[in-house]
């Protein structure tokens, strides 16, 4: 947590910076590994890889469901993606900005994003809600399909 309001992941993923880039901004690649814990799935995934493109999520499991809409505000392919999203439950009391950074390393590539929320106790409310464990599981997910050997 470098900030008040921020939080930061970093994680590393044995594949060329273009693919992971690319599961990032497909939906038929989103779909496949963004969808968190056992049982969840993503029905509905619309992205707009484009300044002011729009995108929307929906994961669902039996009865549960999450969503969340967002705009993009820059991209540069395959280095960077800035947003702004909201969880249609509203649970971060308003928007939240998404930098998402793809450094490429001789080994793969390393996803650098930084959440920023509009308040401390907004950031804290998030960071204990087990949001670190489902981004691991959807990154192991991520990991699988970059295991797949597509190019």
């Amino acid at each position: 947590m470098p900030s008040d309001t921020e939080i930061l992941t970093e994680r590393d993923f044995a594949a060329p910076r273009h693919l992971v880039f690319a599961c990032y901004t497909q939906p038929p690649l989103i779909k496949r590994w963004l969808t968190g814990p056992s049982g969840w799935t993503m029905p509905v995934c619309v992205f707009e890889p484009r300044p002011g493109g729009r995108y929307r999520y929906e994961w669902h499991k039996g009865e549960e469901r999450l969503a969340m809409s967002g705009v993009i505000h820059a991209i540069a392919v395959p280095e960077h993606i800035l947003s702004e999203e909201a969880f249609d439950q509203d649970a971060t009391g308003g928007t939240s900005k998404s930098a998402v950074d793809f450094a490429e390393k001789p080994e793969g590539t390393t996803v650098i994003n930084r959440l920023t929320y509009a308040s401390k106790a907004l950031r804290d409310q998030i960071a204990a809600t087990g949001m670190a464990e489902g981004m691991e599981m959807s990154f192991q997910h991520l990991d699988a399909l970059l295991a797949e050997g597509w190019s």
